[in-house]
């Protein structure tokens, strides 16, 4: 696992050298660079985590690197400038472009050090911003008691502690990016980056480019590899990959470097592989769509999430969750599940597992009114399929008989559906049938139709 890599540029050389001395004292990788040709072709060397930047240099200044680094795209790190000769305009020029801080010359160390810091804890905080945005709410652990979700805990804090590629395996839905996370969070680097690579996402052509990055001139694109560098890369959905992607993958982590599109000097790369799929990669492989020596790469660690219907008794601990992370989160009204919501929805088969319960539990908040939710409305928000007659009226009832027997026969049929509809509550029975309790349950009496049954 490498340390933070942290990019020196300063013109000065008493100075790079007693700032490289006091980083590396600290633990951080520090590489210096002389003026503003030197540090583009440190940048093209390897993705720093941050930047030093010294504003007045004999070939190019700070600012003007500053603008050349963010021209396309957000700057690469985070970038602290320095100078002994600035202005509070220059330190504003500096913030708008995207620099973090401005620190004054002669520099206090302690400072100097505090500043790092905080730049880089800012930008572990943005990325899982990042991560929360694109995908809500970003659960920190597998969430449940049961011994399945107990035994994938387990196994995922021993895994974490070694550095082998992992597969997971699962259905859509199912929680496989959040064990992913949660690896990540209990393995040596979870100070680095976690970078999720959409493989489906992926334009077909485009692979190169996102994993590896790209070189135009002086301008550097950062692959997944590179922003990933000493910390994890997830491919979410790696059987979607393309086999010449598959194959170039496999070349740079089986050599530890790659080529940039456009590039001709190899880039070191240091990643922990995490690889996420819903498919079968033996299938795949089989079929000619995934290569086998890919696949025994992946394969190292293998990890399966269960889908929901196979540990249901986390259902409860799952809604509660997500009822409290929506309050707090979404300003959303509190509901409680009722006893009989929680039961209906324990034997439910969640095709769309957590991720449909997740929407479920938004929806009731949304739509509902009320402490509680109750059965009925979570049969009505899942789209639940209602008891209907199994045959049409004219096979329940003859026409060739009078009235009175007819009708008799009608409203058996017309109740004993609303018995099955309501799971035999009397009162949501008599509030939709428009009749009073006392006056249904004598009518049920009269046509023998028995409740108790149907509990």
């Amino acid at each position: 696992m490498s340390a933070t890599h942290i990019l020196v540029v300063d013109d000065e050389p008493d100075i790079r050298t007693s700032i490289q001395e006091i980083l590396e004292d600290e633990g951080y990788v520090v590489v210096v660079a002389e003026n503003g040709e030197a540090a583009r072709h440190a940048l093209r060397e390897r993705r720093p985590d941050l930047i030093l930047l010294d504003i007045w240099m004999p070939d190019r200044d700070g600012i003007s690197l500053l603008k050349e680094w963010g021209e396309d795209e957000d700057l690469p790190c985070p970038v602290i400038m320095m100078s002994g000769h600035g202005t509070v305009e220059t330190a504003v020029e500096a913030t708008r472009l995207g620099a973090y801080d401005y620190l004054e010359k002669p520099l206090s160390m302690a400072k100097l050090l505090l500043t790092i810091e905080r730049a880089l804890q800012a930008e572990r905080l943005q990325r899982e911003n990042v991560g929360l945005k694109r995908r809500t709410p970003l659960v920190l652990e597998p969430i449940g008691r049961s011994a399945a979700i107990l035994r994938l805990r387990e196994q995922v804090k021993r895994i974490a502690q070694h550095d082998t590629w992992v597969l997971i395996t699962g259905e859509a839905g199912s929680g496989r990016e959040t064990l992913a996370r949660y690896l990540h969070a209990q393995s040596p680097r979870r100070e680095r980056p976690f970078v999720d690579l959409s493989v489906s996402g992926i334009a077909r052509g485009n692979a190169a480019y996102e994993l590896f990055g790209s070189e135009t001139g002086d301008h550097v694109h950062y692959g997944s590899l590179e922003q990933a560098a000493g910390g994890t890369l997830l491919l979410d959905e790696v059987a979607d990959m393309d086999l010449e992607a598959q194959g170039q993958l496999l070349g740079a982590l089986d050599t530890g470097s790659f080529l940039r599109v456009g590039g001709t000097e190899p880039v070191r790369v240091e990643v922990r592989i995490i690889a996420v799929t819903q498919r079968n990669l033996e299938e795949e492989v089989r079929a000619g769509r995934f290569r086998e020596d890919l696949f025994y790469h992946l394969n190292v660690v293998p990890l399966h999430v269960p889908p929901l219907r196979e540990h249901s008794e986390d259902v409860p601990e799952l809604l509660n969750f997500y009822v409290d992370f929506f309050t707090n989160h979404e300003k959303l009204p509190y509901r409680r599940f009722s006893v009989g919501a929680q039961n209906f929805l324990r034997n439910y088969g969640w095709p769309g597992n957590i991720r449909e319960l997740k929407n479920l539990v938004q929806r009731v908040l949304i739509l509902g009114a009320g402490d509680e939710v109750t059965q009925n409305e979570v049969e009505t928000a899942l789209g639940s399929p209602q008891p209907t007659p199994t045959q049409p009226l004219e096979g329940m009832v003859s026409f060739d008989q009078p009235l009175r027997s007819a009708r008799e026969l009608f409203e058996k049929a017309y109740l004993e559906y609303q018995l099955e509809k309501h799971a035999a509550n009397v009162s949501k029975m008599a509030k939709e049938a428009g009749m009073e309790r006392t006056h249904l349950y004598r009518k049920l009496r009269s046509l023998g139709i028995e409740i108790k049954e149907r509990r």
